[in-house]
């Protein structure tokens, strides 16, 4: 049968090594691509080749899983595997993110001192010639703050379900002393916690985080709440009003529109004239302002009015900045 090759099968057998819960034929199916009657027939034959292939009553359905892992034997990273974990520490660590750098560090060591010796002697010349053949082009941006042990203070938090207490040194009120109920970290240009300190959800730069512990107080963010979903609503970090958000691409830009992502719930259409026309509801217009400029004349802003007037407010700053020579200070 075709699908019962080696390399689907070990497919397969990795993701049910992988998960605590198990999973059901269904999700295999769908998580592999074939039909249900598909994936039974290659559950059968994993569980021949790896009879400790367990099975779990969760009704009104069953799950599947091996328990026990899987033996190093069948584990072996490739070499694309390993050059994909190098460079994404890399990128981590360019970006100031030294504690998620240092950790995908850490587990490309745990991953090849797991890695038999022989295997790791066929991998090194591989790796090595894909490590020099590829690079990360540094952008310009901000280099966001991530202090290890702020990390640390928060996610213990999240963790034991409990309050966080820091002063702040933002806000109207710099260096005021808050207890929060935290909902997750942000990580983008900038980094934030979000926290709810009785008025909803808000974005606090964990730079401007000072002093912060693990308060005695319980505190669960609220049920159904989703941090992806939060996420959604902006365009970047900013988070205001919520509009609608109707761009029209020019037929000059329209090849460039339609490979890129304004926004995750977008919509885009391509129009009889050549040109693009692109909606999402987000929040952020200041951010989708200034991303907006980097389009030059190919994009127009159809809808909200917010993001209109926003756009031509920064064109007036600029152009009250930069319409007089400079002042030049003493050397």
């Amino acid at each position: 049968m075709r699908h019962e090759k080696a390399g689907r099968l070990l497919e397969l057998a990795q993701m049910l090594a992988a998960t605590a819960e198990g999973l059901t034929l269904d999700e295999m199916a769908e998580r592999l691509g074939v039909g249900r009657r598909t994936a039974e027939r290659m559950r059968d034959a994993v569980r021949d080749l790896f009879p400790q292939l367990e099975e779990v009553d969760d009704p009104p359905t069953r799950r599947f899983r091996i328990p026990a892992g899987l033996d190093g034997l069948f584990q072996a990273p490739t070499a694309e595997e390993l050059a994909a974990l190098a460079a994404a520490a890399e990128v981590f660590a360019q970006q100031g993110a030294g504690a998620r750098a240092g950790a995908l560090k850490s587990l490309e060591r745990k991953v090849l001192s797991a890695t038999r010796a022989a295997a790791r002697r066929r991998l090194a010349p591989d790796l090595e010639a894909l490590l020099q053949a590829e690079t990360i082009a540094v952008q310009a941006g901000p280099r966001p703050f991530e202090d290890e042990a702020v990390l640390a203070t928060v996610r213990e938090a999240l963790l034991s379900m409990r309050a966080l207490r820091f002063r702040y040194e933002g806000g109207a009120t710099p260096g005021r002393l808050r207890e929060v109920t935290p909902f997750g970290v942000l990580f983008g240009r900038s980094n934030y916690l979000v926290a709810d300190e009785g008025q909803g959800p808000r974005n606090w730069r964990l730079d401007r985080i000072r002093d912060i512990a693990v308060a005695e107080r319980a505190a669960a963010r609220p049920e159904g709440f989703s941090l992806q979903a939060y996420a959604d609503e902006s365009f970047g970090i900013y988070q205001d009003d919520t509009a609608d958000v109707v761009l029209r691409v020019t037929p000059a830009g329209a090849e460039d529109a339609l490979r890129w992502r304004f926004h995750a719930n977008q919509n885009v259409q391509a129009q009889a004239d050549g040109s693009v026309l692109v909606r999402f509801r987000a929040s952020g217009m200041l951010e989708l302002a200034w991303h907006l400029f980097t389009w030059g004349d190919k994009v127009a802003v159809l809808a909200p009015d917010v993001l209109r007037a926003t756009l031509v407010e920064q064109i007036d700053i600029a152009r009250r900045t930069h319409a007089s020579e400079p002042v030049v200070g003493d050397p």
